[in-house]
């Protein structure tokens, strides 16, 4: 019956965590594609030449905290702000042919692969020869970073909680089993068990304990959230257009060897420690 609880209980704990993950790596998944939109822009000095400006992208590209780096023209800047600004009245653009009012206006767009290193690559462009002014959203930088932080110290808070929960509970199984067997095992090393034979089997159960209750909940947690993903994908086509989530394939190819590994150590360390705590062998 202790067995059949902690089996239980390790389930309710892998489900919960389960859970917890899913929701998490999306709103990662949600960060991170609103981090991808976050760029740095350069602008150079108004003397500078196209080889100077060429090599500044080639030290901007050699630089890790950068996944992408687009140079814009002084005519492609034209364009954009005329589609922006002159919709409607492209007569009036048509009076700047052939003077370009952005002719300085030349820059190279640069995004990163985590906003946390923005300032330090904002210092590192404005030391390079030739670079005028670089143009940066601290504020969102700031609170992306804040937004991540946040998430992985709740993520470990939730993660230890469970962790622990789940070993006392086993550890309160192989102590209970431990006591009603406590005879049999005195009789077993009067007879010459050696301290691993004694020992042995706790240990299997334990880890029986933690393999069970984990493959349960994984497979009820892959069809909750492959059913899921589609209900909102039908009904709430609105929320589909704000976020993306992510598929089931991506989600639980982490999450079941993950479970595993968790419900299999969880089941492990609760037996082994029980067993040298309380068995005297």
């Amino acid at each position: 019956m202790f067995s059949l609880a902690s089996i239980a209980t390790m389930s309710a704990c892998i489900f919960l965590f389960g859970i917890f993950y899913s929701v998490v790596v999306n709103f990662q998944s949600v960060v991170q594609e609103v981090e991808s939109g976050v760029a740095v822009t350069v602008f150079f000095n108004d003397d500078a030449t196209q080889e100077q400006i060429d090599e500044i992208g080639v030290q901007i590209g050699k630089r890790v905290e950068v996944s992408e780096k687009i140079f814009v023209s002084a005519e492609q800047a034209w364009d954009e702000f005329q589609k922006v600004y002159f919709k409607g009245a492209e007569d009036m653009a048509a009076g700047f042919a052939e003077d370009n009012p952005l002719a300085n206006s030349a820059h190279y767009v640069v995004y990163m692969n985590d906003i946390s290193m923005q300032q330090s690559l904002v210092t590192y462009i404005q030391s390079l020869e030739g670079v005028k002014e670089v143009k940066s959203s601290d504020m969102a930088a700031n609170t992306l970073t804040d937004f991540n932080r946040l998430i992985g110290y709740v993520s470990a808070g939730v993660i230890l909680i469970l962790l622990c929960v789940a070993v006392f509970l086993i550890s309160n199984t192989v102590t209970i089993g431990i006591a009603v067997r406590r005879e049999e095992i005195a009789i077993m090393k009067l007879i010459g068990a050696t301290d691993y034979f004694v020992r042995a089997p706790f240990i299997v159960e334990g880890i029986l304990i933690g393999i069970i209750g984990s493959l349960l909940p994984l497979l009820i947690l892959y069809r909750m959230y492959r059913s899921i993903i589609s209900y909102v994908g039908e009904k709430f086509l609105w929320l589909s257009g704000m976020m993306e989530f992510l598929p089931v394939d991506r989600v639980f190819s982490t999450l079941v060897p993950v479970g595993l590994i968790l419900g299999v150590g969880i089941g492990f360390l609760g037996s082994r420690l029980t067993i040298r705590k309380h068995l005297k062998v």
